[in-house]
């Protein structure tokens, strides 16, 4: 008689990771650079939400006709900038009239358009660039073109349990570097996952929950006006940029990140 061998017991580590993953729906949602890492290895696409600014700036930008290159926030955009032949946009507060791109989405929609923007952020931008390594399609979302991007995403195939598809609020930084939760953020990922609701796969108990808030909030363009991060940009005298943001659905424009830039779907 045969004797089979009992089979191996997986491990603790390989369960919790199987099960960070959000196995067995089409549309899954995580927080920051490590939800990103953990979907980025079972999605067929990521979805980056970065309200205010990032991925606002992004839709802007390449709504002009601009390439978008993410790039960590850093002294080292510039240096990258020069090596690819592109423009590097530069803080807020550092702008010029002769050097007006920077992450506002408001000096962004009157700035000269240029054939390659790098565009840097401690939030988006870095999660951006460091999906782009995982090889799937990764997509600019925000309030302004939550829709387009859920029906592109459909129209690709994408939101089946083969073919999952990962959203991704950035969120923002408490002062020891930690990730804090945003109002906005989490409403733009909603609204995302609302323009993905009844995809084959389904959404995640995670999706689901963040799809939840934005049912409870009657008037979004108020909640991130309101918010720490809106009242943040408010009060340091960048309120366009809000008002740019607040937008719903008002934009077309996909940009997908494919090789290094994001550019038009």
């Amino acid at each position: 008689m045969t004797r089979t061998s009992p089979p191996r017991p997986i491990s603790a580590d390989a369960l919790a990771a199987a099960v960070y993953a959000q196995p067995g729906s089409g549309a899954r949602f995580d927080w920051g650079l490590t939800g990103a890492a953990e979907l980025g290895r079972v999605c067929a696409a990521l979805v980056v939400v970065d309200v205010l600014s990032f991925t606002t700036a992004v839709e802007v930008a390449v709504g002009r006709g601009m390439r978008v290159y993410p790039f960590p926030w850093g002294e080292q955009a510039a240096e990258y900038a020069r090596r690819v032949g592109a423009v590097a946009a530069v803080g807020r507060r550092r702008m010029t009239p002769e050097h007006p791109w920077s992450l506002s989405p408001a000096a962004l929609r009157t700035a000269p358009a240029v054939a390659d923007l790098v565009l840097p952020s401690p939030n988006g931008s870095a999660i951006s660039a460091a999906a782009s390594a995982t090889g799937v399609p990764v997509v600019a979302a925000c309030l302004r073109n939550a829709r387009a991007v859920g029906r592109w995403l459909r129209a690709q195939g994408y939101g089946s349990t083969d073919a999952p598809v990962g959203v991704v609020a950035a969120g923002e930084r408490w002062p020891d570097g930690s990730l804090r939760p945003s109002v906005e953020d989490q409403l733009g990922a909603a609204s995302v996952l609302d323009a993905l609701a009844g995809v084959p796969g389904g959404l995640s108990v995670e999706a689901a929950m963040a799809l939840a808030a934005l049912a409870s909030t009657p008037d979004v363009p108020a909640a991130v006006r309101g918010c720490v991060s809106g009242r943040e940009l408010v009060e340091g005298g960048f309120a366009a940029d809000v008002e740019v943001a607040v937008q719903i659905d008002v934009s077309d424009v996909v940009p997908v990140l494919r090789q290094d830039f994001f550019a038009a779907a």
